[in-house]
């Protein structure tokens, strides 16, 4: 080594020894996995990039997601893997952060270590992204600012669009089970076996995992509450504007869904694919290319070993897991989300003609609550409740009933580039003053100031995450007591500061809960985002669930 570095001279010399002591630095973990060499970041540690299942790329497209035998040797752990493939950006917006490589070979997880951890807490995050973009290791995800807190931070990659969800006869016909679909859903059961195995020989506690997400993250977080396969992988939950929405069934049409088989050969034709074989032989851009230009729409499918049955029956039957759930939504949710709002009508008189035609005996209720005085504020704030303000509140009822605590919340809050653009409280405006990574943001993303009154909501916030996470009951150092749901109702409001309150907005989860139910029972009819102006006439008084 010594004759290496008078060779190299006095400069080069001081560089390599910097870099040879900087990587004795690095943070070793001997897991079962195999050993990982990470890096340190002031008091955390960071793994990035950690494989938990084998590629699923050739023959092993389209199937569950295999075992990974242990590596052996040491595997660096110092940058994210691929993100999993997903449609070319086509527009922007302010979620616009396209990812800097993608491939089917992205089945990996990072992991933020706090400082001396031993038994800590883990929250899983899954991200958004609709399940057909996104990226698990996005920096607004960054778990530094939860590591401070004693939190181990886990974010994951899973399969996406097509690739993750397509249900095919082919496909079904060589499963032992007779089942297809639900792929993207499967890596994230395998990511929880791996934490399950691996994540003690971080400092976790994998009795202690609480998995999280926000909009499709968040429908995964619940599709894993109501998967049996996911059964005891996790002792909490976090959904951050979940959507409860039906979902097609794998062999037959129902509730206004085309059977998920019938969906996935559509796709086969379209892509010009003979058969399954030809499938697994295309290039995996062109399909989720197509699948883009189809407007393919990825769903967990109802196969009955999976997913048993819709979201909604699952979690009325109580058969959906058993833990504690924080849950709520963004006052300004489909403000960025316009594609989901019907056009708007000519003027008040269209607008209550059009809600009394399809409401019928809801009427009333429907215009108490949206009024056509402000058409605009109205039909917003309609598709914002359909989807995810009756999603949470069904979600923490849901729970509470199963004796479980139950924690609901508004998050609510303004800054001066979201007022200019019109986007208060936009869908996942929340997730960086969860994370504490209102620097960390997508490029077209409104900035926050960074001020104390800012940083103090920012920081109330992780704490109360936090806390969830490491006991079940958010709390925050100098903030309010979080009420659990219960029988007041309680909720918290994050506006300005955190504001506890009960019985927030009377008679919305009413409405929209009779509306699904009705729905429902037709068997005939989604409950998604076709509310209010674009709703289907419900069916008259008397059908119930």
């Amino acid at each position: 080594m010594m004759r290496l570095l008078r060779h190299l001279g006095a400069c080069a010399a001081a560089a390599l020894l910097a870099v040879s002591a900087m990587a004795q630095d690095n943070p070793r973990v001997q897991a079962p996995a195999g050993t990982l060499e990470g890096r340190s970041k002031g008091d955390v540690s960071i793994f990035n990039g950690i494989p938990y299942a084998r590629p699923p790329v050739g023959p092993l497209r389209w199937k569950a997601p295999e075992p990974l035998a242990p590596w052996q040797g040491v595997r660096d752990a110092g940058s994210p893997g691929l993100a999993c493939v997903q449609p070319k950006v086509t527009a922007v917006s302010v979620y616009t952060n396209p990812p800097p490589a993608s491939g089917e070979d992205c089945l990996t997880l990072n992991i933020t270590v706090p400082k001396g951890a031993k038994k800590a807490p883990v929250l899983i995050w899954i991200h958004g992204g609709t399940l057909i973009n996104g990226r698990g290791f996005g920096e607004m995800y960054n778990g530094t600012a939860m590591a401070a807190r004693g939190v181990m931070v886990v974010s994951i990659n899973y399969r996406l669009g097509v690739l993750g969800y397509m249900a095919h006869p082919g496909l079904s016909a060589e499963n032992p089970d007779g089942i297809s679909g639900n792929y993207g859903l499967l890596d994230q059961i395998a990511a929880l076996r791996w934490v399950q195995d691996n994540i003690a020989a971080f400092g976790g506690d994998p009795g202690n995992v609480t998995i999280s997400g926000e909009s499709a993250g968040a429908l995964s977080v619940m599709y894993l509450m109501a998967s049996p396969l996911a059964k005891g992988l996790f002792a909490k939950a976090i959904v951050q504007s979940g959507y409860m929405i039906s979902g097609p069934e794998l062999k037959q049409p129902n509730h206004g869904e085309f059977a998920a088989e019938a969906i996935g050969a559509y796709m086969m034709a379209q892509a010009g694919a003979a058969d399954v074989a030809a499938m697994r032989a295309a290039d995996a851009q062109a399909l989720v290319d197509v699948g883009a230009k189809l407007n393919y729409f990825p769903l967990g499918t109802v196969d009955g070993k999976v997913l048993t049955g819709q979201l909604v029956d699952v979690f009325d039957r109580g058969e959906q897991a058993p833990v504690p759930v924080l849950a709520g939504f963004n006052g300004g949710e489909i403000r960025t989300l316009r594609h989901l709002l019907p056009p708007k009508p000519a003027d008040a008189k269209a607008y209550e003609t059009a809600i009394r035609e399809k409401y019928g005996d809801l009427t009333d209720l429907f215009l108490r609550l949206y009024p056509s005085a402000n058409l605009e504020d109205s039909m917003l704030a309609v598709s914002r409740d359909a989807l995810y303000s009756w999603t949470a509140e069904r979600l923490v009822r849901n729970q509470t009933a199963l004796g479980q605590g139950s924690y609901y919340y508004l998050f609510d809050h303004a800054y001066p580039a979201t007022a200019e653009k019109g986007l208060n409280a936009f869908h996942a405006a929340e997730i960086p003053y969860v994370f504490g990574t209102m620097d960390r943001v997508p490029p077209y993303w409104p900035k926050a100031p960074d001020s104390p009154a800012e940083r103090a909501l920012s920081s109330a916030m992780t704490d109360y995450w936090a806390s969830f996470a490491s006991t079940g009951k958010p709390v925050a150092k100098g903030q309010p007591d979080w009420p659990l749901y219960g029988k007041e109702e309680g909720y918290m409001a994050f506006i300005d500061s955190p504001q506890p309150g009960q019985r927030l907005m009377p008679g919305m989860f009413t409405l929209h809960e009779t509306a699904m139910c009705r729905r429902r029972a037709a068997g005939t009819m989604q409950w998604n985002w076709n509310t209010g102006l674009v709703s289907p006439v419900l069916p008259a008084k008397g059908k119930t669930c």
